[in-house]
C-alpha cells in the first residue's frame, strides 16, 4: 500500500456526527480527502477536500464519488426518519458499495459498527453488524470497528442519555438502565478511524473500540448530571421495559424518535466490547475518560447555542 498521505481518501457520510469529526482530523495529516453525502453540502474549499454528491442505494453516483480514491471510510446509516425498512436499504446500500469500491481499485475500507451483544441484537445492532459482514466478505480489505456509546456533540446515543441526565429531576428507572456499556470518546474514535487505514493486515478483520470504564445507564446519568452540579433522583421500576420507556423518550429527547427507540432496544442487556486488542495495536492506550469526554462534549454544545443566538 501507499503511503497514507498519498491516497486519497473517501469519507462517505461525512455531513454526519463522525464524518464532520474525521474529515478535519484527515486533513490535519495532509491527507487528500473525498467528503461525499447525498446532497452536496459544500463547494471544493481548495484545501484538500473535495465534495462528491454520493448517494449508496443510487449505484449509478458511485463510480464518480470512488474515482482516483485509494481508502473509503464508511460511515452511512438508513435508520432513522422513519425508514421502517432500514435493513433491507443498509444491505442493498452496502452491497452496492462493495461491488462499487473493487470495480474502482479501493485498498481498503474502514467501517464503524456496533458490538455484538451476548444474546440477540435489536434489529439495530444486527442490521449493523450485517452491514460490516458485507463489507469484510468483499474483495476489498476491510476494517471494522465496533463502538458502543460514541461521547461527542452530535451523537445520538450521547443526545439521549445528555437529555435525560439534564432535563429530569427525578425518573423512574427502567430496567435497561441496569445494562452495562463502555462508552468511548469521540477523539477516541477518530484516532481508531485513522490508525485503521493504515493498519497492516492480510485479511480482513474486525475489532471491538471500547472505552476505558465499564458504566451501566445509571451511572452515565448520574455522572452527567454531576458534571453540572445536579443529582437525579431515580426509582426502580422494573416492568418498564426497553419496548415501553422508548415511549416517554418522544417527550424528553430531542433524538429523532425512530432512532431513539432502536438505541434504547439495543440496551436489553449488557452491550460491552471486550477485545482492547485494537488500542495495543496502534499504540493507543491511552483513552480519555468519561468525565472530559462528557465535560468536552457538554462544552461543544454550548459553543454551538452561542453561535445560534
Amino acid at each position: 500500500m501507499q503511503a497514507g498521505t498519498d491516497r486519497k481518501t473517501l469519507v462517505t457520510g461525512a455531513t454526519g456526527f463522525i464524518g464532520r469529526a474525521l474529515v478535519p482530523a484527515l486533513r490535519a495529516q495532509g491527507r487528500e480527502i473525498v467528503a461525499a453525502s447525498r446532497r452536496a453540502a459544500a463547494s471544493n474549499d481548495g484545501a484538500g477536500v473535495e465534495w462528491r454528491t454520493c448517494d449508496l442505494l443510487r449505484a449509478e453516483t458511485l463510480p464518480a464519488a470512488l474515482a482516483g480514491v485509494r481508502v473509503a471510510y464508511y460511515l452511512v446509516h438508513s435508520m432513522g426518519g422513519g425508514n421502517a425498512d432500514f435493513r433491507d436499504l443498509e444491505r442493498r446500500a452496502a452491497e452496492a458499495f462493495v461491488d462499487a469500491a473493487a470495480r474502482a481499485g479501493i485498498e481498503r475500507i474502514v467501517y464503524l459498527g456496533g458490538p455484538a451483544p451476548p444474546g440477540r441484537p435489536s434489529e439495530h445492532l444486527r442490521s449493523r453488524l450485517a452491514v460490516g459482514e458485507i463489507l469484510r466478505a468483499g474483495p476489498v480489505l476491510t476494517v471494522e470497528l465496533r463502538a458502543s456509546m460514541v461521547i461527542g456533540n452530535g451523537s445520538a446515543s450521547w443526545q439521549i442519555v445528555r437529555d435525560l441526565a439534564m432535563r429530569l429531576p427525578a425518573m423512574v428507572l427502567p430496567r435497561w438502565l441496569k445494562s452495562r456499556t463502555r462508552p468511548v470518546a469521540l477523539d477516541d474514535v477518530v484516532a481508531a478511524l485513522i490508525a485503521a487505514a493504515e493498519l497492516p493486515l492480510e485479511t480482513s478483520a474486525w475489532f471491538d473500540i471500547p472505552g476505558p470504564e465499564i458504566m451501566s445507564g445509571r451511572q452515565i446519568l448520574e455522572r452527567i448530571a454531576a458534571l453540572r452540579g445536579r443529582r437525579i433522583l431515580a426509582v426502580e421500576v422494573p416492568m418498564l421495559t426497553p419496548q415501553l420507556s422508548a415511549l416517554w423518550l418522544r417527550l424528553v429527547t430531542r433524538t429523532d424518535f425512530t432512532l431513539a427507540r432502536e438505541l434504547v432496544l439495543g440496551l436489553g442487556e449488557d452491550l460491552l466490547p471486550t477485545n482492547e486488542r485494537f488500542w495495543n495495536l496502534i499504540g493507543h492506550t491511552q483513552l480519555v475518560s468519561f468525565d472530559d469526554a462528557a465535560r468536552r462534549a457538554l462544552a461543544s454544545e454550548s459553543r454551538d447555542a452561542g453561535v445560534r443566538q
